[in-house]
């Protein structure tokens, strides 16, 4: 089966894998904040150490569910959403691991320690280790940006969805003479009313 064929089922497990990965990874600690001055060491998840993790990654779910429905012009919007997403998760999770900041671990060492401002901060972070979920979230990105390539490769060769998403003219124009049972069932689904 070629890419074309399989392009719809690719993007959309791409991107919901993709959220998924980023909900998940938001609730685990992502950083390890040693202290210097020998307290325990303080665990800052990744919806701290990224605010943007968990509503970007919430929205990519969102953009791999409707995804399966849309129309054509969508898919190009909803694949380059998603491209752009992935980009901008990956770089934002990269200068994570390569250089851990004092801000991204500020807001949870000081709801731990009381401590504010960056003089404060200095005092109490000996050091920023980085845990393995930025890894996993970085590869979930990986993920997302090829999915994301794969539905903008492949977005016009999808089949259209069923007929209940489509409206059809012909199934709306209103039946002159008598109605049976089932043309005013028929009618009442389509939201006319049978009794006129």
């Amino acid at each position: 089966m070629s890419l074309a064929r399989r392009g719809r089922s690719i993007g959309v497990s791409g991107l919901l894998l993709g959220g998924a990965i980023g909900i998940i990874s938001s609730t685990q600690t992502w950083l390890t904040v040693q202290r210097a001055d020998a307290g325990a060491e303080i665990l800052v998840p990744g919806a701290s150490a990224l605010p943007l993790l968990a509503p970007l990654s919430l929205a990519v779910l969102a953009l791999g569910a409707a995804l399966s429905i849309t129309g054509r012009t969508l898919r190009l919007v909803f694949g380059v959403l998603a491209a752009a997403t992935a980009v901008l998760l990956g770089w934002s999770t990269l200068q994570l691991l390569v250089g851990p900041s004092v801000s991204a671990v500020g807001a949870t060492v000081t709801e731990t320690t009381g401590l504010a401002g960056d003089e404060g901060l200095a005092d109490v972070i000996a050091g920023i280790v980085p845990t393995p979920w930025p890894w996993i979230a970085l590869v979930g990105w990986v993920i997302l940006l090829a999915a994301s390539v794969v539905v903008l490769i492949t977005w016009r060769g999808w089949k259209t969805g069923g007929r209940r998403y489509q409206t059809d003219a012909a199934a709306r124009a209103v039946a002159t003479g008598p109605v049976d049972a089932i043309d005013s069932w028929d009618e009442l689904s389509r939201g006319t009313d049978p009794t006129r």
